[in-house]
């Protein structure tokens, strides 16, 4: 553990938790204090609790050795601290020798969308992004701005894209593609494969909020190329007045907004 002098020359600071045997980093994460420690205690503390993370940690301790803790950067700001910790999940993630590293980050980092990995041509079309003046009948905007945190990664676009949603049974049979739309930009095209039901509480403040009612969810992958081409990256933040609350977007809809 670190001591308090110690404590207050590291500040905010990015650290790697490696595997002693292999010497692979397995968890990337920026804390301050003794937080790079925390992860030891609460895997052994939280038995119930079963993650990547925590299993790997076990799985070293149970073998007789020690979580070795290396301190990438430190006497940073937090907002520094969580770029770094971003650009390192981010680079490891996406080298393919090293995919098994970081597995225990099952987020990205933060700014991951905005500001994360991409090709020289990915960021010429984000700050150039052409404003998109129509979407396919077989088309739905879902803007993913409170079901999304963040910079959790890309993983985490569908998953708070997916469900649950009010879509009456002509639209969802009419929908092939569901554009992932977080603050303005379409940020991911999913192809439905198939819809399903759930149940879904209403919100607070509601009326009825207490109960619930039926909404839909769908199963799906990344669009065909030339599908996921035509949308991409594109922007509708022009047609957004302010106080527009819709969370979906038909064909029509765009349409009205446009006016």
């Amino acid at each position: 553990m670190f001591d308090i002098k110690t404590i207050e020359h590291l500040k905010y600071y990015v650290y790697l938790l490696i595997n002693p045997k292999t010497d692979e980093p397995f968890y990337v994460g920026k804390g301050i204090g003794n937080r790079v420690f925390n992860h030891v205690k609460c895997a052994l503390e939280d038995e119930e609790t079963s993650t990547s993370k925590y299993e790997e940690i076990r799985r070293i301790l149970v073998e007789g050795n020690e979580v070795k803790h290396l301190i990438v950067r430190h006497g940073l700001t937090e907002k520094n601290a969580f770029e770094i910790e971003s650009a390192l999940i981010d680079t490891f993630k996406f080298i393919p020798k090293f995919e098994n590293y970081v597995r225990g980050n099952i987020q990205g980092g933060v700014n991951s969308i905005e500001k994360g990995l991409m090709t020289a041509n990915e960021i010429i079309r984000l700050y150039n992004a052409e404003t998109l003046n129509e979407i396919g009948k077989d088309c739905v905007i879902i803007n993913i701005n409170k079901s999304y945190k963040r910079g959790s990664g890309e993983n985490a676009i569908y998953h708070a894209t997916k469900e649950i949603w009010a879509i009456k049974e002509h639209r969802r049979n009419q929908i092939k593609y569901v554009l992932s739309e977080y603050k303005g930009l379409i940020v991911e095209v999913f192809k439905v494969r198939k819809w399903y039901s759930k149940e879904r509480g209403y919100n607070p403040g509601a009326k009825k909020y207490g109960q619930t009612y039926l909404g839909y969810g769908f199963e799906g992958i990344i669009a065909e190329e030339f599908k996921r081409n035509k949308y991409i990256n594109k922007t509708i933040s022009p047609y957004k007045k302010r106080g527009f609350a819709s969370v979906l977007i038909f064909p029509e809809t765009l349409q009205k907004l446009k006016k």
